[in-house]
Order: C-alpha cells, then structure tokens, then sequence
C-alpha cells in the first residue's frame, strides 16, 4: 500500500483481522498512560472564590437592560485588571517566591468573570502550595477591590466583593488520570493503525 494512495476495502479488512493488534495496543498505551501519570503527575490545582455582586438594582435603578450589560461589561473588566494588576501579583510574589511572570503566565488561572461567584485557581506541584496560593489570591483580590471602592478610584461603589472560600479548598490534578488513559489508548490505537496499513508485510 502506497501512503498517499486512497484507502481500500482491503485495507478495512486488514484493520478488522488485526483486532487481537488493536487490543494489546490500547491496553499498552493505557498502561503508558499510568505511568506517565504516576512518574511525572500533573500539578496540583487549588480552588478559592470571591462572591462579586455589582448590586445592579442600586447602580442602575431605572436604566435599560442595554446599559446594564454595558455597566457589568466595563466593570468586569476592571475586575480583572485588578485580579492581574501589580499590586497584587508582587504582594503573591513577595509572600510565595515566584516570580509575577511565572504568576501571570499559567500558574494562576481567573474563571471567566461575572456576577457571582469569581473562581481563582493556583497551580503547584505541592497541594500545600496550591492552596495557600489560590486563597492569598482570592484574599488579596477583594481586600484591593474594597480598598479601590472606599477611595472611589477607578470602581462604582456600589460594588462588593467578599472571599468566600478561601479555607480547606477542593484540590485536584489540573489533569485526572483518565485523560492519561485515553490519550495514551488512543495513540497506541492509531499507532497500531500505521503498524498494521504501512508496515505489514502484504501479497
């Protein structure tokens, strides 16, 4: 068979006669998929999150629904230059030891932002670390939002945010182990494809 050739019903018969092939190859790549797991772990990612309650009813008592979604909108954004902003990046850094790019640049994650509850993740190899990370985060994320409020900087001052739960946070794999799994079956798999079209010895 010719790699660029189109494929056959011959073919479809040698991938179906190979199934015994099939088999081991998934249970092999599934046990890779373990052990890739167990000998080198995904990071331990920590949950925190802040209530942020905009209070729509007080800033915009009569307006339209257009202008409220512009409010929540501009806002939210403000909100999350400040979860990134400096103050609050070197405030982590000082207390943790990481640099604020490592910070910026994956180690902590913001939920998509909006009324309600603002997710803060932290990732680390230590499940310690994630969760003392993600709860100084959340911490220090509405201690500067209330501060800018009550100085009436840049927020409304309708305004709340309030951490609330930043104590015994659920800690996981940022990956489970069934990811490992199927990635590594379905690579063998398709391993076992190109073994079994390219490779086999045909008449």
């Amino acid at each position: 068979m010719h790699i660029f050739s189109p494929p056959s019903s011959d073919d479809l018969i040698r991938l179906l006669k190979a199934w015994r092939f099939w088999v081991v190859g998934a249970l092999l790549g599934a046990a890779i998929g373990a052990a890739a797991f167990f000998i080198a772990p995904p990071d331990y990612r920590a949950q925190a999150t802040v209530l942020v309650d905009f209070n729509l009813e007080e800033a915009w008592p009569e307006d339209t629904d257009r202008q409220q979604f512009y409010y929540l909108e501009r806002e939210s954004r403000k909100l999350e230059e400040i979860a990134w902003s400096d103050s609050v990046m070197e405030r982590l850094s000082s207390g943790f030891g990481f640099p604020v790019k490592d910070l910026r640049g994956g180690k902590l994650i913001l939920s998509q932002p909006a009324e309600g509850g603002w997710h803060f993740y932290a990732l680390d190899p230590r499940d310690e670390t994630a969760n003392a990370l993600a709860s100084a985060w959340a911490q220090a994320f509405a201690e500067e939002v209330t501060q800018n409020v009550a100085s009436s900087q840049s927020l409304n001052a309708f305004i709340e945010a309030e951490a609330t739960q930043v104590a015994d946070l659920p800690v996981e794999r940022s990956q489970p182990l069934s990811t490992y799994l199927f990635v590594g079956t379905v690579g063998f798999l398709a391993l076992s494809a190109l073994v079994s079209l390219f490779f086999n010895n045909s008449k």
